[in-house]
């Protein structure tokens, strides 16, 4: 049987980077549930849609393919801001839920899966051994978008991040489907004060108790 780590937070508080890491130290194989969520939303845009369209978004994500995954802009704000507002639509999650938990059921080359997303030590993998919930303050997050987005020549200034992540987070926690949120027997690591590395050694001294 598979052995699944569920990794849920907000945006840009590291745990992206902290799971691809636990996957490669542990074996497993990786999966980003965020990026599925981009890719309905980008699609939805690239074929001049509003992602907030409930039957667009929910035909999109019907019909995602593996290739989807692969495009080249899925890592800015836009793709950040799209996946929040398909992710609010029911129907949408829900067309994506199978393709999630048979990821984490059956791993394509591994003994054990890490999948990092908003719910998915709440409503994806109820049931992994070993969940966390990865966190910082919204400043500190707003600062690690800022340097990221600036990293890629995106011009943007520090206030703007922060408030569109505030408006992000804002609308993750209040959606009425599967919202932001630790599940109950979750670990909560705080990373506001803290580099990868040590964030890593934490995080990996958690799961190796539990699994």
């Amino acid at each position: 049987m598979s052995i699944t780590i569920a990794i849920d937070g907000p945006a840009a508080a590291g745990k992206g980077t902290l799971a691809r890491r636990l996957a490669a130290e542990l074996g497993y194989d990786y999966l980003d549930t965020g990026l599925i969520y981009r890719a309905v939303g980008m699609k939805v845009v690239r074929l001049r849609g509003d992602p907030a369209d409930a039957g667009m978004a929910e035909a999109v994500a019907k019909s995602l393919q593996p290739a989807d995954l692969e495009a080249a802009d899925l890592r800015g704000d836009q793709a950040a801001q799209a996946a929040s507002k398909v992710a609010a639509i029911a129907a949408v999650r829900a067309a994506l839920l199978a393709f999630q938990r048979g990821f984490a059921a059956t791993p394509p080359g591994a003994a054990g899966a890490v999948l990092d997303g908003r719910d998915i030590g709440t409503v994806v993998c109820p049931d992994a051994p070993a969940k966390l919930f990865v966190t910082a303050s919204p400043e500190t997050r707003a600062m690690r978008r800022l340097k990221e987005l600036q990293g890629r020549g995106q011009a943007t200034d520090l206030a703007t991040v922060l408030a569109d992540m505030t408006e992000r987070d804002a609308r993750d926690s209040a959606r009425a489907v599967a919202p932001l949120a630790a599940a109950p027997d979750a670990h909560v690591l705080d990373t506001s004060d803290m580099d990868a590395d040590q964030a890593f050694a934490a995080a990996l001294a958690f799961i190796r108790s539990k699994v």
